[in-house]
């Protein structure tokens, strides 16, 4: 399973997310569904359908008036205006927790293919975008960038982006009321790292950014066996060794 990174409300079946806030604030701001529609540039009849949707699910959202001296219009309802507050409240603890964290991975080039470079390092090959004069590199990985799975649900890498895969266990556990950091210490294959020393099993901590339906659904807690992904393309080395060339 991977991670989901933008904050929502899930009631019943559900989920509530920045799209609907932007388009509930949109039709406080202008009175009326069509005036939401044309300034979120949105088609009418879709957002006058997910309304019905949120409202099946949470209640009379937006209060419809006819006629009159004034023409009519739209205006939001107490559990809407409650609605936007609880996202509120959310965004606020989503934002409190969810900083990102780099781990750096570092190695020698090993192997290349066009922009993309093989770089191994001690928790095993690494495939990342790479300057192509690195003989060596160091690569930063986002957390924002990381996908935790069961190990029996790892998806296959052939034909994927998401080449690069690091089994390890769950070492500690940061979580928010949407979102959960999570440390996972990999384990060490031995390889050398920048050609120099060996990198042994726990020396390097990859951190991941995830939800907390995730961590539910994967039962993450300390000492859980995991399997982190990450695409090539969300990887980048920077040189740590520039190739020598003739003439050098």
């Amino acid at each position: 399973m991977e991670k989901e990174f933008d904050p929502y409300l899930r009631i019943d079946d559900v989920a509530v997310d920045r799209s609907d806030v932007a388009m509930l604030r949109a039709i406080d701001d202008r009175g009326s569904l069509s005036g939401a529609a044309e300034a979120l540039e949105r088609s009418y009849p879709r957002l006058q359908q997910r309304v019905v949707e949120l409202e099946a699910a949470i209640g009379p959202l937006v209060e419809r008036t006819r006629g009159g001296a004034d023409g009519g219009g739209s205006s939001l309802t107490g559990t809407a205006r409650d609605l936007l507050a609880r996202f509120d409240r959310l965004v606020a603890a989503y934002e409190g927790v969810a900083r990102v964290d780099e781990t750096v991975l570092s190695g020698p080039v090993v192997d290349r293919d066009g922009e993309l470079a093989t770089v191994a390092t001690g928790v095993g090959d690494v495939l990342a975008v790479v300057p192509s004069d690195a003989a060596s590199a160091s690569v930063t990985i986002r957390s924002d960038a990381v996908s935790l799975h069961a190990p029996s649900d790892v998806p296959r890498a052939e034909g994927t982006s998401v080449r690069n895969r690091f089994p390890g266990t769950v070492s500690w556990l940061e979580a928010g009321d949407a979102v959960a950091r999570v440390g996972i210490e990999l384990a060490g294959d031995g390889s050398p790292d920048d050609g120099d020393e060996s990198v042994s099993a726990g020396d390097t901590e990859l951190v991941a950014l995830v939800t907390r339906r995730s961590v539910e659904a994967l039962g993450l807690e300390p000492g859980r066996s995991i399997v982190a992904s990450v695409k090539a393309t969300a990887a980048r080395g920077v040189a740590d060794r520039v190739r020598r060339t003739d003439g050098d």
